[in-house]
């Protein structure tokens, strides 16, 4: 198990390091290619664009060639895009590789997290989807740090370094042993189960974090550009934000088991309203860090359980595991699309300050309808189909 977890963990750290690397790189693409707020969003939402379009593909890719195969052909489509992007020039090619990038990110972590949790005991699902996303995080915080050294000595040399560790990675689970799956389900079987009230619930509980993630990637590398704050400065800003949130995610995921799915949630969902309706305040890049830092804590109490909510949910109504984090996927993706590309556009029309007004206000309707949901459908689905 733990030799399995490394793998996974290594794959989907080098993909959320290529996806950060563009956070600090996005003031410097406004400036060489006359981006606008919403031309900036486009670019760092086309890696959600991507993993939307392949989210429900790809779990279809996983249940019928493996676990195994997905993975390979996410790593081979990350080490393509990183190349284009180290040497493109175009916001066309930019955003086409951003893309499919994205594409790949969902056929690795549906192949990796599917895998992992379908081997992993059933008491421990939150823990180490947890510690997964901790990695995740930790890609996240490396991202942005060579994000920040690419926009000082450029990026053909690190985006081909990202492409080298992508194909050292493929070698690595390609010499793995394929993971026992279950046949593949009818396509009624899938619709049915996913349109359940418990899988919708925990996919609401994904797509609002991701809204409130999106937006921020966009918004806060801007404003603090405005603020004088350099390349570095932004990729150091998101470095502490999400190191803070790497060593909170195992934790808050072992809450989950212990304690519900529904406790961390209910704790988020108070604290991210607050969070986002601060972000827009401060008038100092150190405040504005901060400030990041605050809300990223806050969202992380609700992503890490929902995603085991959601993987709890999809297995009591009958779905296969790696269609279960297609979905996670999906819901992902559409979170950040709507945050960063919309969230972006929405900015540009009107004010940030508006934008994080409606996802606060967002965050407070759904720990409303939280509140008033009954005991048995808030809580997660035990093995025997209770909850828990």
């Amino acid at each position: 198990m733990r030799r399995l977890y490394l793998l996974v963990a290594a794959v989907i750290l080098v993909d959320t390091m290529f996806y950060a690397a563009i956070t600090p790189l996005l003031p410097q693409y406004a400036d060489d290619l006359g981006l606008s707020k919403t031309g900036a969003g486009i670019l760092s939402a086309a890696y959600a664009a991507g993993t939307l379009i392949a989210a429900m593909p790809s779990g279809w890719l996983a249940a019928r060639i493996g676990f195994k195969s997905s993975m390979l052909v996410g790593l081979a489509l990350l080490g393509t895009s990183s190349v284009v992007f180290a040497f493109a020039k175009s916001v066309v090619l930019l955003d086409i590789a951003r893309f499919a990038e994205g594409v790949g990110g969902a056929c690795a972590w549906t192949g990796g997290l599917a895998w992992l949790i379908a081997a992993a005991p059933f008491e421990r699902r939150g823990e180490l989807i947890g510690a997964a996303l901790a990695a995740a995080i930790f890609g996240i915080l490396l991202g942005p740090v060579i994000g920040g050294i690419a926009s000082e000595i450029g990026p053909e040399i690190v985006f081909c370094g990202v492409a080298v560790i992508a194909a050292i990675l493929a070698a690595r689970v390609l010499a793995s042993e394929p993971a026992p799956q279950r046949p593949a389900q009818p396509l009624r079987q899938v619709v049915t189960a996913i349109l359940t009230r418990p899988v919708m619930f925990a996919f609401w509980l994904v797509i609002l974090p991701s809204m409130l993630s999106g937006l921020f990637d966009v918004l806060i590398p801007l404003r603090l550009d405005v603020l004088g704050a350099s390349g570095v400065a932004v990729g150091a800003a998101f470095f502490g934000a999400a190191a803070l949130e790497s060593f909170t995610a195992p934790a808050i995921g072992k809450l989950s088991d212990r304690r519900g799915r529904m406790t961390p949630i209910r704790l988020g969902l108070i604290a991210s309203p607050l969070a986002a309706l601060a972000l827009p305040l401060p008038e100092s890049a150190i405040l504005v860090a901060v400030s990041l830092t605050v809300v990223v804590l806050a969202m992380s109490l609700i992503w890490t359980p929902a995603m085991a909510l959601l993987s709890d949910s999809s297995e009591h109504a009958g779905l296969d595991q790696a269609l279960a984090f297609s979905i996670a996927n999906l819901a992902w993706a559409l979170g950040h699309m709507l945050g960063g590309a919309g969230g972006g556009a929405f900015a540009d029309a009107t004010t940030d300050a508006l934008v994080y007004g409606l996802l606060g206000g967002a965050c407070a309707v759904t720990l409303a309808w939280v509140l008033t949901v009954s005991r048995s459908s808030a809580r997660a689905p035990s093995r025997s189909g209770g909850t828990a």
